[in-house]
């Protein structure tokens, strides 16, 4: 099966904070886009890995992902070396993206640099032919991406580039709150952290609404692009 998008998070949840309008977007103009979280998120302090499993279909079905898969790494723990790259090696010749999204490059959380590294790394290589991976028993081909972007999370970096998400955005904050878990809940579970306050969800509104209004539309989300980026069409810019 081939992708148009692909989309790598180091937890469940990070894609859906930080594009889930763009993947609505993508989706709704006929695109196939799917996800690949990393980790269960199971060094979390809120919630289960099989809670978040059925989270992220949740999620997942609300986006109308084609798939939805996680390579299980472990979280916190895992790193940039040899095998986690070809693992997702591996998944970008299966998948044949065209572009790649993938966590934010410098965060809050270590494993967003991290995982963004490692997927950088992983899109260099999917495309050399001596680099052999298997699926199924069979050697898979190299595969090039045309473009890598990184989505922006907690921490505030100026993006390169800002999508109009205006028209998905309800639909987008549904996705997010398929992780009931994670977030606040006056009669849920006590535990606190960053992300499970309500002016979390606060946050996340106003950085909607502050790209937004970087491109004159009422909701955004921002991306760093991998390089220098052409247009064809100057009059096709917002």
């Amino acid at each position: 099966m081939k992708l148009d998008v692909l989309v790598f998070a180091a937890h469940p949840d990070d894609a859906e904070l930080s594009c889930g309008g763009t993947i609505l977007s993508l989706i709704a103009s006929g695109k196939k886009v799917g996800i690949i979280d990393f980790t269960r998120g199971e060094m979390g302090t809120r919630g289960t890995p099989v809670i978040r499993d059925t989270e992220s279909a949740a999620a997942g079905e609300i986006l109308g992902l084609i798939i939805r898969e996680n390579l299980r790494y472990q979280d916190v723990f895992f790193r940039n070396d040899d095998e986690h790259v070809l693992g997702v090696v591996q998944k970008i010749r299966q998948y044949q993206p065209d572009t790649i999204l993938a966590n934010a490059l410098a965060d809050r959380h270590p494993d967003h640099g991290k995982a963004a590294q490692v997927v950088k790394r992983a899109t260099f290589l999917a495309g050399l032919k001596n680099v052999k991976t298997e699926l199924d028993g069979a050697q898979q081909q190299n595969w090039y991406i045309k473009n890598l972007y990184h989505y922006i999370q907690t921490d505030f970096h100026k993006p390169d580039f800002v999508v109009d998400v205006s028209a998905f955005w309800e639909t987008r904050m549904e996705a997010v709150r398929a992780f009931k878990s994670q977030f606040f809940d006056p009669n849920g579970d006590s535990s606190n952290t960053l992300i499970s306050t309500p002016e979390f969800m606060e946050l996340i509104e106003a950085r909607g609404r502050e790209f937004g209004m970087s491109i004159r539309v009422k909701y955004g989300e921002g991306f760093i692009s991998d390089r220098i980026l052409g247009v064809s069409d100057l009059t096709s810019l917002l």
